[in-house]
């Protein structure tokens, strides 16, 4: 039996780049970020000339061919300061990932090395109004008329809206074909027709903007479709099995900066004359932080390593993945608001932010109860 994974020197390396990274560029915005809710397009830039986007890629696609463990890396340094830039480099490659999977040469060529130069961005258009866990419920229709295919519909929750220019999009080619009736279409945001709607004021992620996707007869050529025709269904089921550890990895460095925060305070706090790390009751809170972050890291590196092999059972290790890591964040988080009481409930502190920005790794990419009857129904070998 081998390692489910390895770390290497070379991963370690990489950390520490990131992580300087985050602390000198990152970190300094982060607060300013979140207070806003204006997207960081200089922090993209910055992340562009670290080539912190080029690892996201293969090398066949024109990016450094990195492993999954080192995008891991780039997600999980990235949110321990600020969770909102971290999106990028996550939303960029979830948009690309239909088409690493299931695109032509050409699609690839036309939108990914744009991407690691920072001229494109991309956003991934699958949940709408009444079709969010239920994906096979979309209304988004796709219908071909010669050598186009013509969108009407809309999206909703979708990251980066507004700021990609591309847009992987799902709709029925066959409405009465149930899940076999969706394919899956690039579009691109200058398409006529094509608008952003409502932006969404959120509870965290606020510098990520997620906003309404309108599709008012959108034209876009026969050969934006990706893979074949009803095939959207599988491509977006194997989407998410490889952009669950992502949001994993983002959860677990969330939970990272919250104990980084909780335990400084701690040791530095004086009550009794005593650093309230010195009791039982802060030191166990803090004990049991640990524990479950160390525990989560090992099951977002095993996800991300199954994605580089192509592992049979990646759709029951993402999911479940996923659901520890971000369980995970939830309770840390909260626990880190605890740890510094009332300075833990005011914005002058990070604490707060960590425990919003914790809550939608439990929702998106399909809520914790689904990865839920994911992982049973996986279990039960259906």
């Amino acid at each position: 039996m081998t390692d489910a994974y390895q770390l290497s020197p070379e991963h370690e390396d990489f950390r520490k780049v990131v992580r300087e990274f985050a602390l000198d560029k990152v970190a300094p915005r982060a607060a300013e970020i979140d207070a806003t809710g204006i997207w960081p397009a200089d922090l993209h830039a910055e992340m562009i000339k670290m080539d912190l986007l080029s690892v996201m890629f293969d090398e066949e696609s024109g990016g450094a061919g990195a492993d999954a463990i080192i995008q891991a890396i780039v997600v999980e340094e990235l949110s321990r300061v600020c969770a909102s830039t971290a999106m990028i480099a996550t939303l960029n490659k979830l948009g690309m990932i239909p088409v690493l999977l299931r695109g032509t040469a050409e699609q690839k060529a036309a939108w990914i090395p744009g991407i690691i130069a920072g001229e494109h961005q991309a956003a991934y258009g699958l949940t709408e109004p009444e079709a969010g866990s239920d994906v096979a419920a979309i209304r988004t229709r796709a219908v071909r008329d010669g050598d186009e295919w013509v969108l009407t519909g809309s999206k909703r929750f979708i990251s980066n809206a507004g700021v990609a220019t591309i847009y992987t999009i799902f709709a029925k080619t066959e409405p009465d074909a149930g899940a076999r009736g969706i394919s899956c279409f690039l579009v691109p945001a200058d398409a006529p027709g094509f608008e952003v709607g409502k932006y969404e004021d959120k509870m965290g992620l606020r510098g990520s903007p997620t906003g309404e996707l309108i599709f008012n007869e959108v034209r876009v050529p026969a050969d934006a479709l990706v893979g074949d025709e009803g095939e959207g269904m599988r491509i977006a089921m194997m989407t998410l099995d490889r952009s669950r550890p992502g949001i994993a990895a983002q959860a677990l460095g969330i939970a990272q900066g919250a104990l980084d925060l909780a335990l400084d305070y701690a040791k530095e706090r004086r009550q009794f004359d005593r650093p309230i790390i010195d009791f039982q009751a802060v030191g166990f809170m803090l004990a049991d932080m640990d524990i479950q972050i160390r525990a989560a890291r090992h099951l977002v590196y095993e996800a991300h390593a199954m994605v580089d092999r192509d592992d049979p059972e990646l759709t029951r290790v993402a999911a479940i993945a996923k659901t520890f890591a971000s369980d995970t964040a939830m309770a840390v988080t909260t626990n880190a608001v605890q740890v510094l009481g009332g300075y833990g409930y005011i914005k002058d502190f990070p604490a707060e932010r960590y425990m919003r920005d914790a809550k939608i790794t439990q929702l998106y990419e399909g809520t914790n109860q689904i990865q839920r009857v994911v992982i049973s129904r996986r279990l039960a070998g259906s």
